[in-house]
């Protein structure tokens, strides 16, 4: 007995050992949690990293996918439950013009709906310590909405028919003209019971700290999700929930269907797989939802395929957004650095009083110079479209650093050409989708100015008045084919004309610009006039301009150096494949649209101008500025590069004097450009044989044949033209002081006489 007592006693002090050993081990691995979990995603490389971060939690990995250390950790305590369950709430308002930078990885603007319970859950204690800062800080989307995410990546429980299914569930994604069609806005369940699911596949181990939501982008219909669970997973198998105490934590959803809120993890989650649960939903309505996920992707040094496809850039500008403040400071950066090629100016203010700033970029800023073309990049018009903004930003930077560094190209293109770029056409727009953030501003807070005009589609119908003198035949003498009168009611001050609207008018009226390019969002693709359609009671229509060889070209010149414009392989962003033109459109033949600026430049105008959508997400996060910048900033210097394509030159006198407005005609092009006031001209024109005809009222015409060449540079075509006779008798009279005699009624004087000397 007293050897199987001693023998008991000594198995009992082994397994005591044993445990102790366990614990210590345990606490050890706490201290120094594993590389892949320690690391949150950065830009840096994976040998450059930080100091080690405390653990966020983890689901238990798989059995053969983790080590033994990874499936012998403890899962941590289940927070307390709230309270009760309350409205989404948003974060107190930030300081909109706090000029601090935020923190790697941090969206500078984006403030967080989330609800109290989730408030409360992560701040109660947990045995895993998880640093404050990792929950304050966040991580940027997974990019459903930049389709960074694509639809292999998106699973659902079941869906209603394809084109509710899974690869619909994105934030923001528009729902097409004809609904219940292919192209319906959100992932919408076969069934509505507590059984459905919608999850995403990461495809490498991330820390997942967010969700956000919306509803069914529906015009008819009123669909949305009110609660919902979140799981994760390592294996798409085995799901944890996150838990709220003892209980699985349920986080408020949508209270309506287009405005976004998030809900952040108690504590971030590290997984590869995340999954959506809808709890409740809308009485009358489905299961139906769009969402992002926020989260880190870890780095994993041994995955060359992540490592290859990671975007990078080598420009050193500063890819953050930029609060109206920041943009003037940014703007005075470039101007200190550049004083010999920029200059600062407004073209006039916002209907808040704000500055419309713009930057002018040539080797004699602040003058016309005679034969140099003028080109302008216009972004902002709607002031949640703030992808255009910050690339014009990056853009001015980028010419001021390779004209310093000498850039063969980028000298050549900044001596030869005089370029404004105005960054924020409607700065007070901007400033309300500003104080949303890039997640949760919703897609259409911030577009209207101030007092809720579309700026896009606020300039004079001029194409009524010339399609209806063309029907008539009242061209060219009532009408003319360019230069088309503004209407005498659209200048009044009652008409419903934004002050920003008026401002860019007055701008292009006093600067002869060649081409231009108007940077939006929500797309992917190029525009070209006419915007609106001909026929009546049509809304969409193929439009051509007389130009519309050259629109075409344009816009395939900036569409085809573009990273993902021309790819064939690439997601549709919302409803329209724009592959079969390569990456362009005829503004008409995708959506009808009366007074927008392309129609109104062409028209007006010499101005040669394209719209440009530069995006499918309006409003990326910081963290995707880099790679956004690098899918476009080829396009935007090819693009410029266009203003020097067709044909220049100079009409002049005898004299040698240039003669402005003077009317430049092409034969077989049914529109014609005028010169400026030192009688200097361009007409964009693609390569060819052109018959140009010169002239002025005062003048007699001339002819001559003119070759556009393949290589890069106008053709100089100039022209002199000879006074008529009428026109020397006038100048001869007039600078003796008298009035040319009238022939025809000197002669009826002359017969008046005489009758009266018969009489």
């Amino acid at each position: 007995m007293a050897r199987r007592g001693a023998a008991a006693l000594a198995l009992a002090l082994a397994l005591l050992a044993v445990v102790l050993a366990g614990v210590g081990a345990q606490g050890a691995a706490l201290q120094a949690p594993d590389y892949y979990v320690q690391e949150t995603w950065s830009r840096e490389p994976y040998y450059a990293r930080r100091e080690p971060e405390p653990e966020p939690f983890s689901p238990p990995l798989p059995a053969g996918t983790g080590d033994g250390e990874r499936e012998r950790e403890p899962r941590p305590p289940e927070p307390r439950p709230p309270k009760k369950a309350t409205k989404p709430k948003k974060a107190p308002k930030r300081d909109k013009l706090a000029p601090e930078t935020p923190p790697p990885g941090k969206n500078s603007n984006r403030k967080g709906v989330r609800t109290k319970s989730s408030e409360k859950a992560a701040n109660d204690d947990h045995s895993v310590p998880v640093a404050r800062g990792d929950v304050s800080k966040g991580c940027p989307p997974l990019g459903l909405e930049t389709l960074k995410i694509t639809d292999f990546q998106l699973h659902a429980s079941t869906s209603k028919r394809y084109g509710l299914g899974a690869h619909r569930g994105r934030l923001n994604i528009q729902a097409g003209i004809n609904e219940n069609d292919f192209y319906d806005g959100a992932w919408c369940a076969g069934r509505n019971d507590l059984h459905q699911w919608i999850e995403v596949d990461a495809r490498r181990l991330t820390k997942f700290t967010g969700v956000i939501t919306q509803g069914r982008n529906s015009l008819w219909l009123s669909d949305w999700v009110t609660s919902y669970k979140v799981m994760v997973s390592n294996d798409s198998h085995t799901w944890v929930t996150v838990k709220n105490g003892s209980g699985d934590m349920i986080f408020e959803g949508n209270s309506e269907k287009e405005i976004p809120v998030l809900n952040e993890l108690p504590i971030p989650m590290v997984a590869r797989y995340i999954r959506i649960n809808p709890r409740s939903w809308f009485d009358n309505g489905s299961i139906c939802m769009r969402m992002e996920i926020l989260g880190c992707p870890l780095p994993d040094p041994n995955n060359y395929y992540h490592r290859r496809n990671e975007m990078t850039t080598t420009d050193d500008l500063d890819f953050k957004h930029h609060n109206y403040k920041e943009m003037r400071q940014l703007m005075k950066v470039v101007n200190e650095m550049c004083p010999n090629i920029t200059r600062i100016y407004n073209i006039g203010k916002s209907h808040q009083g704000l500055k419309l700033y713009a930057v002018e970029i040539s080797d004699h800023p602040g003058e016309h110079e005679v034969g140099e073309p003028e080109f302008h990049y216009i972004a902002g018009a709607h002031g949640n479209e703030v992808l255009g903004r910050e690339l014009t930003l990056l853009l001015m930077q980028f010419l001021c650093q390779e004209y310093l560094a000498r850039n063969a190209r980028i000298v050549r293109l900044v001596e030869e050409t005089r370029i404004h770029i105005l960054p924020s056409l409607n700065p007070d727009g901007y400033e309300k989708a500003y104080e949303g953030g890039s997640e949760l501003g919703g897609w259409s807070l911030g577009r209207w100015t101030h007092d809720g005009i579309d700026i896009n589609n606020n300039f004079p119908d001029l194409n009524t008045l010339l399609w209806e003198a063309e029907d008539r035949q009242n061209i060219p003498r009532k009408v003319p084919n360019h230069y088309i009168a503004i209407p005498e009611w659209f200048l009044s001050e009652n008409a419903t004309v934004a002050v920003e609207t008026r401002a860019v008018i007055a701008w292009m009226e006093k600067i002869p610009f060649v081409l231009g390019g108007n940077l939006q969002g929500g797309e992917l693709v190029v525009a070209y006039p006419y915007d609106m359609v001909r026929s009546l009671w049509k809304t969409q229509e193929p439009s051509p301009t007389p130009d519309d060889h050259v629109f075409r070209w344009l816009a395939y010149s900036y569409a085809s150096t573009h990273r993902l414009m021309t790819d064939a392989r690439r997601r549709v962003c919302h409803t329209e494949d724009f592959q079969k033109e390569d990456g362009t459109v005829n503004g008409a033949s995708w959506h009808t649209v009366a007074g927008s600026l392309n129609d109104f430049s062409y028209l007006h105008t010499n101005c040669f101008e394209l719209s440009i959508y530069v995006g499918c997400d309006k409003y990326p996060h910081e963290s995707e500025l880099p790679e956004e910048w690098e899918n476009n900033r080829e396009s935007l210097i090819v693009f410029m590069e266009q203003v020097h394509r067709g044909i220049k030159g100079v009409v002049r006198d005898f004299h040698g004097k240039g003669i402005p407005n003077a009317i430049i005609s092409v034969e077989g092009v049914n529109h014609d450009i005028r010169t400026a006031s030192d009688g200097d001209y361009w007409r964009l024109l693609n390569p060819g044989e052109y018959v140009v005809t010169a002239k002025a009222e005062g003048f007699t015409s001339s002819t001559k044949n003119c070759m556009v060449g393949y290589d890069m540079g106008a053709t100089q075509c100039d022209f002199t033209l000879s006074k008529t006779n009428l026109a020397r008798i006038r100048e001869i009279m007039e600078k003796f002081g008298k009035q040319p005699i009238s022939l025809p009624a000197r002669r009826l004087k002359l017969r008046g006489r005489k009758r009266r000397q018969r009489g």
